[in-house]
């Protein structure tokens, strides 16, 4: 019988640390410090803010200067954008190529302690992602026999909810706690490069490398995380392993009835504070229940190590172990580069998998290797285009192919 956790334990923890931008910033260029994941609402917008671009496009300076205008009269801080993809792939048994986009509106609104550390702020993003082709690209991966995902928030769910959730600082800014309804991609086993909007195509080179059995999007839960020492951080949490970011308020219905959860814990080490975003070492450890739909629980650890090296040069190596769940993959191992030629302009990413298929999801597939060569670059404060390649040798679910060819294209515009 699966363990149930009653509703009033829900206590613990999501955390405010771990990452940081994927323009990285040199030395004295930036005040930026994010306190969450690349993707995460606030982050996002002040990265938007910070670019550094080829062209400095006047067509919407008035529009940005009144957004910044209201945010520091009001603390209500928004930003609109789409995104775009058009994915090909060599050797695809069944659909060869695939597109499509999303729409997201999404800000935070600094409501107590406005101007302070110990600040307290509502967060939302909403969207609507839609495809252009047959298949949207999130699905491309396994059309070509591939044992993972391309992009996987390039799919046709059409209107759903992200993320809404309060987010409070304490303790003079150093610990963090949010309530409401998560994307715990912006907490769990992040790094500079784990954005699927700004960095690595594949899933492998992102958040639980593969291998960890995430909740969906808008799961509803609680949490905090902090510095305990100089070098020292902790964080952990708890959310509904049954969300549905298309009806997200069933979350209640989830908690109370099914009582499944996603749980983790993280430890990580920083040589300061005031480095932890650029050189971090961390140990994550994570437990999922069984799901109403008949996914077998799980337990799993990710490990993560990254260090900025000479203001330019990001290298990364990354892990994973499954122990039964429904994750794409039950081990894993990437080992990386990330280069920013200038600060906060674009980044180029080099990145190699080994990848195990989770036996539980795919019995009998045999081990896969990926190597992926993007570069993203700030066009104009408003555009950022990535072209990207990849060549993956054995792909799991087409024994025909000795290898795949994996080619694409995004393009996000920001107002």
């Amino acid at each position: 019988m699966k363990n149930r956790i009653p509703y009033t334990s829900i206590i613990g923890c999501v955390a405010f640390l771990c990452s940081a931008t994927t323009s990285f910033a040199a030395k004295g260029q930036t005040e930026l410090r994010p306190l969450l994941s690349t993707d995460e609402v606030a982050n996002q917008i002040i990265m938007d803010r910070e670019a550094n671009p080829l062209y400095e496009s006047k067509l919407l300076k008035p529009i940005q200067d009144w957004k910044v205008g209201v945010a520091e009269r009001t603390g209500f801080n928004w930003s609109l954008d789409y995104s775009a993809l058009f994915m090909g792939v060599s050797g695809s048994p069944g659909e060869d190529s695939a597109s499509g986009g999303m729409v997201r509106f999404f800000g935070f609104w600094d409501l107590v302690n406005r101007g302070t550390p110990n600040k307290g702020s509502l967060n939302w993003k909403v969207e609507n992602r839609h495809r252009y082709s047959e298949i949207p690209p999130s699905d491309l991966g396994f059309e070509a026999g591939y044992a993972g995902i391309f992009e996987p928030p390039f799919s046709s769910q059409n209107n759903r909810l992200t993320n809404l959730y309060w987010k409070q600082y304490f303790a003079e800014g150093t610990w963090a706690a949010v309530a409401g309804f998560l994307d715990v991609t912006d907490f769990v086993d992040v790094y500079l490069l784990a954005s699927p909007w700004t960095g690595f195509n594949n899933f492998a080179f992102s958040t639980g490398s593969a291998a960890t059995d995430l909740p969906n999007d808008a799961t509803l839960g609680i949490g905090a995380g902090g510095m305990v020492t100089d070098r020292l951080y902790l964080q952990a949490g708890i959310s509904d392993a049954n969300a549905d970011p298309t009806d997200p308020f069933q979350g209640f219905d989830n908690i109370s009835e099914d009582g499944d959860f996603f749980k983790w814990v993280e430890i990580g080490f920083t040589p300061g504070q005031e480095k932890l975003y650029f050189d971090n070492m961390h140990l994550t450890l994570w437990h999922i229940d069984e799901r109403a739909n008949g996914t077998p629980d799980g337990w799993g650890l990710n490990a993560s190590w990254q260090q900025w090296i000479g203001d330019k040069w990001l290298p990364f190596v990354r892990g994973g172990y499954t122990e039964d769940s429904g994750s794409l993959l039950e081990g894993s191992l990437s080992v990386g580069v990330g280069y920013q030629p200038m600060p906060m302009r674009g980044v180029i990413g080099l990145g190699f998998n080994w990848g195990k298929p989770n036996q539980v999801s795919f019995e009998g597939a045999d081990d896969q290797y990926t190597l992926e060569l993007y570069w993203r670059y700030q066009l104009t404060k408003e555009l950022a285009i990535t072209p990207s390649i990849q060549y993956i040798k054995d792909p799991a679910l087409n024994p025909e192919e000795d290898s795949l060819w994996a080619y694409g294209l995004r393009l996000r515009v920001v107002l």
